[in-house]
């Protein structure tokens, strides 16, 4: 938790390890790092209302039984990457 509040790239790699696992199927692992990020950053409050969804829905999204729409996972992970500015593409190697 300490180091994702005080280390930007690590902030960064959360939020590109979730969308690759988002994108590999493993959807568990994606919202782990995506509940990881919001826990260790303190900023669901502000996530959440960006999103324009309250605080406890958003937790429940990215909970065990969660099961978050395509689009708002996509908006979750589009305010994330925008916070860190980071700017998420697809490479094929």
């Amino acid at each position: 938790m300490a180091r994702v509040k005080s280390d930007p790239v690590f902030r960064g790699e959360l939020i590109v390890e979730a969308t690759n696992a988002f994108l590999v199927g493993d959807m568990e692992t994606g919202k782990a790092l995506l509940r990881d990020y919001l826990n260790a950053t303190e900023s669901i409050a502000d996530i959440a209302r960006e999103l324009q969804v309250n605080e406890k829905s958003l937790r429940r999204m990215l909970g065990p039984k969660g099961n978050p729409t395509l689009k708002n996972f996509l908006s979750l992970l589009k305010v994330c990457s925008s916070v860190e500015r980071l700017t998420l593409q697809v490479c094929h190697h």
